[in-house]
């Protein structure tokens, strides 16, 4: 069994189409380390030439530059030729213009620099929850990005933030979604909990899921999946690679954007172990992993080079052997109840 990443997938009971495999603006933006406007454009065609029209983003990608850097990917072509997402949750101040008492966003994650190449200091970020704050950062996307529409709108990591999130947020995204200005409204997530309760207290239609359902981290599988499938909510699946581990399982490397620990790292060594043993990537068993799961109607990728951006495509049309997942389910390395692509 393999994956068409081209197809075209219904999100949600009615909601946009997407392609099966998306696009995610993150690594554009500047995590960790800058990335220039003409770096982030060579990879944004490359994409839409292998024939990705799903676009995730969000204002704290870049504190605004991978939104930006979309405006420039969608000007000119048909509204209707693609699918965009993007975030609510914080909104952007120019750094005198913070209203005191705020809650500012101190984990400064993205890098940014100038035409000439300079390293500048961006825009602060500071949690809004509230349904003013929603509509402002929709507007402020929308003239980002140059868009009249959004397709999926996403509450963005309110972990800390629920009661703002589901009295505030939430509200604020039905309203728009029956204005017609969204068409499907979710939230996005490094966690499967609190997406399981927003499954069960809200009517949505999509979540992205990073990270929390990969070839080695299942903790989705028992409470989030079954949850969606029941109220008819989608799983869009980010963070594949786990923030780098699947993609190189080596000492030192990160995991949820912070140093493995020794035990993940082991893990991640087995899996690749049992893979080799196959003569299948490891990548390309992370790949198609989680599409194996009747909630998860597609995948996003993060990456700032075009050769990371092929891999994708690439193992998710290539036939991965059924002696794989059987030998990872006798290593006890996925567990038994996991759906496999063969």
């Amino acid at each position: 069994m393999s994956f068409d990443p081209l197809e075209l997938v219904t999100l949600g009971r009615g909601g946009p189409k997407v392609t099966r495999l998306g696009f995610g603006t993150a690594e554009i933006g500047g995590l960790y380390r800058p990335v220039s406007d003409g770096e982030a454009a060579t990879v944004l065609e490359h994409a839409w030439s292998l024939g990705i029209r799903y676009f995730d983003s969000a204002p704290l990608y870049g504190q605004g530059d991978s939104e930006r850097r979309l405006g420039r990917l969608f000007g000119g072509r048909p509204r209707d030729s693609y699918a965009v997402s993007t975030k609510v949750g914080r909104l952007l101040y120019a750094a005198g213009d913070v209203p005191r008492g705020a809650n500012v966003d101190s984990q400064p994650l993205y890098k940014h620099v100038d035409a000439l190449g300079r390293e500048t200091s961006p825009p602060q970020v500071v949690f809004d929850y509230s349904r003013d704050g929603v509509l402002r950062s929709v507007e402020s996307s929308l003239q980002r990005m140059g868009v009249e529409r959004i397709d999926i709108l996403y509450i963005h990591d309110p972990d800390d933030h629920w009661q703002q999130a589901i009295e505030g947020a939430y509200p604020a995204l039905e309203q728009l979604r029956a204005d017609g200005v969204v068409k499907a409204i979710g939230a996005g997530m490094n966690q499967a909990e609190m997406l399981a309760r927003f499954a069960r207290e809200g009517d949505f239609d999509v979540f992205l899921l990073a990270g929390r359902y990969t070839l080695l981290d299942h903790s989705a599988l028992a409470e989030l999946l079954p949850v969606c499938l029941q109220r008819g909510v989608s799983i869009v699946a980010g963070g594949l690679m786990n923030s780098g581990l699947l993609a190189d399982p080596r000492p030192g490397a990160t995991f949820n954007y912070r140093p493995a620990p020794e035990a993940l790292v082991e893990r991640a060594q087995r899996l690749r172990a049992v893979c080799e043993r196959h003569g299948v990537p490891l990548r390309a068993a992370a790949i198609q992993f989680p599409l194996a799961h009747p909630a998860v109607k597609a995948i996003v990728t993060g990456v700032r080079t075009v050769e990371h951006l092929d891999d994708y495509p690439r193992y998710m049309a290539q036939p991965l052997p059924a002696e794989l997942w059987t030998e990872l389910r006798e290593e006890r390395l996925i567990p038994p109840e996991a759906p496999t692509p063969a």
